[in-house]
This record gives structure tokens, sequence and C-alpha cells, in this order.
């Protein structure tokens, strides 16, 4: 199905993927893939290649280092047991290992909507999240929504909405390398894989920079790196919806970043960096994060001011 609706355009090919254009610049904002993939690498919907308004792509897709890695991507690292995340598992005491029985995946279900309207547009799938063996351990309704392009600035946004509810008639439980015991390895949630030329970018917070940013509280993180190939650099920032905090053994927690810019460019808004989450069974686990894709380097003082003049 191809439609132009309002001024952006989107093209589905069904089974496959859900592309949208910005019609201004021509440029292709994103695919949003959601076909099936190789089962080692746990499959499960994500956006690549996504593109800042003066062309040049974001994401990186299947590195050599990590094939699992796919553009942008919510995943589960660990969960109750299985992961959901790809490729080996890492087990406390014994490192990363080849346990394909428990790789599990997340299958798309159906699209309740795929629309635009002006400089807006919304896709709005439903997914379910299964282990290994294949049986439906959760039900996840994800929003994708495209808004506030501005073509002068130079900077699109998207928020991404998911909220993930326990089928099981026991616990889920997220959690994450370093739950595990690994140090400093927090990753699960939405996960964002920088290009090969974003290695070593500058990693911006409200009050610091830096990698030291890693397993840190903060609303939000800003990562700039340069391209290859082009003149200039682009800056992704990532926030927290203020509903989003929740209260652990650590307090409440906007966020705990993953983040790593070496050896290559990471982000995510950890949802179990240091503890473990528990998902009871029939209730729901709601998040909200924006993601601002923008040609330049921002510095603190310009992501504070597009926070304030764009509130949640």
């Amino acid at each position: 199905m191809t439609g132009t609706l309002g001024a952006l355009r989107i093209v589905h090919a069904h089974g496959d993927r859900v592309t949208l254009t910005e019609p201004t610049t021509g440029v292709e904002l994103f695919s949003y893939v959601y076909g099936p993939e190789a089962a080692w690498e746990a499959p499960k919907p994500y956006l690549h290649p996504v593109r800042t308004l003066a062309g040049d792509i974001v994401t990186d897709y299947r590195p050599n280092d990590h094939r699992w890695h796919k553009g942008l991507q919510l995943t589960a690292s660990h969960l109750s047991g299985q992961n959901l995340w790809g490729g080996n598992t890492y087990v406390h005491g014994e490192g990363y290992l080849a346990l394909p029985e428990r790789v599990g995946s997340m299958a798309h279900v159906a699209f309740d909507e795929i629309d635009a309207d002006g400089d807006r547009a919304v896709i709005a799938e439903r997914l379910t999240w299964h282990p290994y063996s294949g049986e439906p351990w959760a039900e996840e309704e994800r929003r994708i929504e495209v808004h506030d392009i501005d073509v002068a600035s130079g900077s699109w946004a998207l928020t991404w909405t998911s909220a993930i509810t326990n089928r099981r008639d026991e616990p889920l439980l997220f959690g994450s390398p370093t739950t595990a015991g690994r140090e400093m390895a927090g990753y699960t949630g939405l996960f964002w894989r920088g290009p090969r030329a974003f290695r070593d970018g500058r990693v911006i917070g409200p009050r610091s920079e830096g990698p030291g940013l890693m397993g840190q509280q903060a609303p939000w993180l800003a990562y700039s790196g340069e391209h290859d190939g082009a003149d200039g650099h682009a800056t992704l920032l990532f926030a927290h919806a203020p509903e989003n905090d929740h209260l652990g053994e650590r307090g409440a927690h906007p966020a705990h970043w993953f983040v790593r810019n070496e050896p290559f460019a990471a982000v995510a808004p950890s949802w179990a960096f240091y503890d473990e989450l528990e998902l009871a069974p029939g209730d729901t686990l709601r998040r909200r994060y924006r993601v601002v894709v923008a040609d330049g380097a921002w510095e603190r003082e310009e992501v504070a001011k597009y926070l304030e003049e764009h509130p949640w």
C-alpha cells in the first residue's frame, strides 16, 4: 500500500516494512521492519535505516561485532531466564555462552493504525513476546509517533510508547547482564546502535558528559557523532517521559543509562540496569520515550532549549 496522507508519505510493503518519507527534503526518515529474521538474532521489529533530514544514516544494522544489533529496537536481554536480545547469553561465572534454547522472539501480530496527518505520523502495532519454546509470555501494544519535523533547524522527533502485559501465570522478571553479575552492562529496553563512524562520539547529559554517564540517572542523554562520507555531525537525543519514573531499591529513577562510545556507539534507557523489574501476572509495564534526530553537533544548551520548547 502506498499513500500520501497530509505532508508525509507512507509506503507499506505488507509483511515486510513501513517506510516514512518527508516530502520537502525527499528523505526517507526510516523504515520500520517487522518481517521475519534469523532465529539466533532474536527476531523483533526495528527501525533501520534512520536518517537525518539531510539524508545521513544514524543507525547500524547487523554489524560484524553484534549481528543482532539492528537500528533502534525494543529488546529484553534477560527475561525470566530467556534472551530476547539475540546472540550469546551472559551466564555469571561463565561469560557469554551459545545457548540457543534461551533465545526468544517478539512477533508482529497486526497494525491497528498506520496513518499521517500533516507533519505527524503514527504506527500502532500489536506484538507478542515468546521464549524459545514459543508460547506467548507477553502481549505488547506499541505506538511510534513522528512529530516536530523542523526542516529549517534540521531536526525531527519520534515518540515510542510500549505497553507490555504479562500473560504468564507467574511473574516476568526483566533483567540485564548487570543484574546477572556483569558490571556496567545493564542493557535492555529501547536500544539504539549507532553507525560505525559514530565510535568515539560525544555523550552529553544534563550536568556532565562522557562515557562516565554509564549507569547514571538522568531524564535525558544526547549522543553526537561525525559522519563518514559526508561533512558534518548528527545528534540523537534520548529522553524519558515523566511517567516513566518508578520506585526501586535505588529510589525513583527516570533513567539508568546504558551508553558506550567505544568500541561502538550505543544508547539504551535501561529499565533494569542494577535491579530486576518484576511484572506480576496480568500487570502491564508502560514506558514512553522520545528520540530526536538532528543535523549538527548540539551543545547542552541547545538540548535544554529544545526540551523547554517541546515539553511532554
